[in-house]
């Protein structure tokens, strides 16, 4: 069990957290959420010790071995792949590596041979024996295939490393597992495996994610960070934004008598129940849900961005028509021979296992770089707004205050620019009060993201392209992202990592490849279902 006491953490007149009082027990997935800034990641590191509170304490059950998902990928680059996963047990490491320096002594003594008796008992009850089989079977779960791991890590490919790290991270059953954004660069099959694995975790598991469906799948808690507090809620991601949002409502309406608002809680209660007996944290999600008490379920205090795209007209029958293109860089192909037409009502996510082809995808169809062969044409009612993957031109060398810098990109047929109409569209991205004067070179990355939607809600566009659209956000833009795109009437074209997103905003798929492209009409988790899919992208993606 992890105990937090009165814990309190302020860096200067910053505080994030304010005597802090909460608890983790043995079976449970805890998915910490909060806003940008809020301070989840620094939760996790008092919790691993590597922080000290400027007040009050964090006790951890005597004997309870705990493992962090290491954020470094270069601080074992002279380590080989698989010796990196057996230093995640520390213990278990320490012990061989004393138990081998007993062995190698030239002038061995019998109390030698006591200690390294009393070191082979330890050594086998942590499981030394099956070590280097048990974590090379995790790397390979993991997609890092065993050629792989006897070279040093530096000779690893990025995206590998991070699968390492959290094999490190998972090695050897940790009593409390600590995870901060794990799904980072991994693919669906690896997030999968790995939704799986925590499904039927035993121990206590704190997890930072911005992944809706990741945290649904694993959370059997949702630990809030808010307003310098912290409160634990029963339930997975979606049952607390659902029943905050509920209480939220119940809140607002004064006719509402007390009886009926508790019986709308309890079916509420009662529907989440029974799906949770469906998902993969079935039973301890299931129980903790009918142990919990109404009173629990409170109104969030979180406040989402007005993410809603206006078409100044509807788009024609001739939307866009790619003809056989492709494009390589410096000799590798990034995709080849793409060939579709965008229909009316098409919402389409673009899928690549390289992120790279897909950013250059995007680049080529609006004009900022030029494909190897092939071609493409937008039809004459289209106008277009796009958000790049990488927005820094936009903001590089500009010192231009929020106000000034929308001021650039009014579109031509607007009437009426005054402060009050800039003010709107920045206000709807929470920019409100003295923030539309904050000078644009000392944004985040997340307030980046909310200028350059300002800018493209601003321009009135029937069609819509995102590059990783979720990115640096924090969860309640994503939220509000994600369902002005479910609602938008236009064209939306787009490639993202958040699975929710790509499930319930398209209804077509395209995969593209260095050996040609996939087309389906269906949504995303169809399309990852489906057998003839996956024995089409096994022959295209094999070399």
């Amino acid at each position: 069990m992890i105990s937090v006491n009165n814990v309190t953490l302020a860096y200067g007149k910053r505080v994030l957290f304010d005597e802090v009082n909460i608890g983790f027990t043995k079976g449970n997935c805890y998915g910490i959420i909060g806003a940008n800034g809020a301070g989840k990641s620094t939760f996790l590191k008092i919790i691993s010790g590597e922080i000290e509170p400027n007040k009050g304490t964090v006790d951890i059950t005597p004997g309870e071995r705990m493992a962090v998902l290491n954020q470094n990928q270069f601080a074992f680059d002279e380590v080989t792949v698989l010796n990196t996963v057996l230093m995640g047990h520390k213990k278990m490491w320490q012990v061989m590596h004393e138990r081998d320096a007993i062995y190698a002594k030239a002038d061995f003594t019998e109390a030698d041979g006591i200690k390294a008796g009393e070191l082979e008992h330890d050594f086998g009850e942590m499981g030394g024996y099956t070590a280097e089989s048990d974590a090379a079977t995790l790397l390979s779960e993991l997609g890092v295939k065993d050629e792989l791991h006897q070279l040093l890590m530096k000779d690893v490919a990025a995206n590998l490393k991070v699968r390492v790290l959290l094999a490190q991270a998972l090695f050897g059953n940790p009593d409390i597992l600590l995870l901060d954004e794990p799904t980072n660069n991994l693919d669906v099959e690896t997030i999968s495996w790995l939704e799986n694995f925590l499904a039927d975790y035993e121990n206590i598991v704190l997890v930072v994610s911005h992944d809706r469906h990741f945290l649904d799948a694993v959370c059997t808690h949702v630990a809030d960070v808010d307003r310098s507090k912290i409160k634990v809620y029963t339930g997975n991601y979606t049952f607390w934004y659902e029943s905050s949002q509920l209480a939220a409502r119940q809140l607002s309406d004064k006719n509402k008598k007390m009886e009926e608002k508790r019986k709308d809680l309890l079916e509420f209660i009662a529907r989440f129940s029974a799906n949770a007996s469906k998902s993969k944290q079935a039973t301890s999600r299931k129980k903790a849900l009918e142990k919990l008490v109404i009173e629990e379920i409170q109104p969030s205090n979180r406040k989402y961005p007005g993410i809603i795209f206006k078409q100044e007209r509807e788009v024609g029958n001739e939307i866009l028509k790619v003809d056989n293109l492709s494009k390589s860089i410096e000799g590798r192909p990034l995709f080849s021979k793409l060939k579709f037409d965008v229909q009316k009502g098409d919402k389409i996510a673009f899928l690549s296992r390289d992120p790279l082809a897909l950013t250059s995808f995007f680049e080529v169809i609006n004009g900022r770089t030029k494909a190897d062969a092939g071609t493409y044409e937008w039809g004459t009612t289209v106008t277009t707004a796009y958000l790049p993957n990488d927005n820094s031109e936009y903001f590089t060398g500009s010192s231009l205050n929020l106000m000034d810098w929308l001021r650039q990109y009014v579109p031509p047929t607007a009437k009426d620019v005054d402060e009050d109409f800039l003010r709107g569209f920045l206000g709807k991205m929470l920019f409100s009060g003295d923030e539309i004067m904050k000078k644009t070179n000392v944004l985040s990355g997340g307030e980046k993201v909310r200028c350059m939607v300002s800018k493209m809600i601003m321009q009135n566009p029937n069609v819509l392209m995102l590059d990783e659209p979720t990115n640096h956000l924090d969860m309640e833009s994503i939220i509000a992202f994600n369902d002005g795109m479910i609602s938008f009437p236009g064209i939306v074209l787009f490639t993202t990592h958040d699975h929710q997103f790509m499930q319930t905003v398209a209804n077509r798929i395209i995969e593209i490849t260095p050996k040609g492209m996939i087309d389906k009409l269906m949504t995303y988790d169809e399309y990852l279902e489906d057998e003839r899919v996956k024995a089409m992208r096994e022959e295209l993606y094999t070399v």
